[in-house]
């Protein structure tokens, strides 16, 4: 077998394959062979039947068969021997198998770019001194505090205000006559300017008094994500029941033991509150040291990124989107965006992320860093606190799945070499709303933008 190799660029290569008519004709061979033992055609006998009348009746089904076979043992057999790290599926047209001649064929595949030692030793960096205020606890606790909120029915008769809540039925209609895509909905609680209900409601129902009916009406814009609605005008028959205020537990120990697990106290909850801002404020300064260190390698340092790498970080944005409104109970197209519009916007994004892992694995390579065991298994008691799962829950998923722990693993080692850029830079401190965080949350502003 012949391979010629040419380079188009420097991630893509075209690999032209010459396998001779006489490897071909020994794998026809082989397979009329084995053809031959199981095959049936009326007025023969099976095992007895002649290689032209199989070639006349099976041909189509032994070339379709046998030319897959040639194409795959040569090809891995060139990048075997060639070292070639393909990234992304193979390209290629494949040609009719012909058994009188030597079977050619090309196939075009993207490689990972061949970096130079990145040099990541004394890169500039600011670590923001974050600290947790009392005030941050405290608006926490108020959170938890409306959280736990009680709703009572108001018995004085008084016109609905502001942040109050109501129990409404409502109906739907179009041209005077009743929306099958607005039905009836009875005892519906809505919060008076809050979201969830078109504006018009808590505008209209301000300033009532129960019990009574009113009409609001709404205009839809053309550009509304409901397609059942888009561009309709909607009046809506409201039955104004009762109106109910929102009551706020007291601030004490009582409310603390109400959210169950381990607390009796309030201030034990103020406690846990500030463990978690703590942590909180400890992943977003690695973020954006982290992020200060691709700005600066990613300008520094400039190499052509394979689309098929490019093309795996948009089906992951695309499918963390998908995931994210269905968690909502919603769907892309419900929001009014679509894959297409979210791979064209996020391209940028991708790319840079593409490229983010291309450096980070030159660096794994270049200083031989290594997953221990010790390490591993950290990182398997960590992610399985995330989660709320067991560690060997967390175990016996990639003991399933060994294509994931090779993800993971890689993960964790690109993790394992920021952790080193950091180490070897050159961090300064700054204050929170100093003229060098400003610039920096701006960056990460808009990258959080293309995200």
């Amino acid at each position: 077998m012949q391979v010629k190799i040419e380079d188009k660029s420097s991630v893509k290569k075209v690999l032209s394959f010459e396998i001779p008519k006489k490897d071909v004709a020994k794998e026809l061979n082989k397979a009329y062979s084995e053809l031959k033992k199981s095959a049936s055609v009326k007025g023969f006998r099976k095992g007895k039947i002649p290689r032209k009348v199989l070639e006349n009746r099976f041909s189509k089904d032994v070339h379709g068969d046998v030319a897959p076979r040639l194409i795959q043992e040569a090809f891995i057999s060139a990048i075997d021997e060639h070292k070639i790290d393909v990234v992304g599926a193979p390209q290629m047209d494949p040609p009719e198998l012909e058994p009188e001649k030597d079977f050619a064929f090309d196939i075009t595949v993207e490689v990972k770019p061949v970096l130079d030692d990145v040099e990541f030793e004394g890169i500039e960096l600011t670590r923001t001194k974050y600290e947790i205020s009392d005030a941050e606890v405290e608006s926490q606790i108020a959170m938890i505090q409306k959280t736990m909120a009680k709703k009572e029915t108001v018995t004085e008769e008084r016109p609905v205000k502001d942040g109050d809540f109501v129990l409404i039925d409502y109906e739907g209609f179009l041209n005077d006559e009743p929306f099958d895509q607005t039905p009836k909905v009875e005892n519906y609680i809505l919060g008076i300017g809050k979201p969830g209900m078109p504006n018009e409601f808590s505008e209209k129902l301000t300033g009532a008094i129960p019990v009574q009916d009113l009409e609001v009406e709404v205009s839809y814009e053309d550009t509304y994500h409901d397609e059942n609605l888009k561009g309709k005008t909607i009046v809506y028959k409201v039955s104004l029941k009762e109106i109910q205020e929102e009551i706020l537990p007291e601030l004490n120990d009582d409310l603390a033991k109400g959210l169950g697990g381990t607390f009796e106290t309030l201030d034990a909850v103020r406690d846990s509150i500030r463990d978690n801002l703590k942590k909180g404020y400890t992943q977003r300064i690695k973020h954006e040291l982290s992020e200060q260190v691709f700005q600066n390698l990613l300008q520094k340092y400039e190499f052509e990124i394979p689309e098929a790498m490019i093309e795996a970080e948009l089906n992951g944005i695309t499918a963390e989107a998908e995931q994210a409104y269905k968690a909502n109970n919603t769907t892309l197209e419900e929001a009014g965006l679509s894959k297409e519009g979210i791979r064209a916007q996020y391209r940028d994004v991708a790319k840079k992320q593409a490229g983010r892992h291309l450096i980070l694995d030159k660096i794994i390579t270049q200083e031989n860093l290594e997953l221990t065991d010790e390490e591993l298994e950290k990182s398997f008691e960590e992610m399985a606190q995330g989660m709320n799962a067991s560690v060997d829950a967390i175990k016996n998923f990639f003991k399933m799945d060994a294509k994931q722990l090779g993800y993971y693993k890689q993960t964790q080692l690109e993790k394992k070499a920021v952790d080193l850029i950091i180490e070897k830079g050159v961090v300064t401190e700054v204050e929170p709303g100093s003229a060098e965080n400003e610039a920096e949350a701006k960056e990460d502003a808009s990258n959080d933008d293309e995200k």
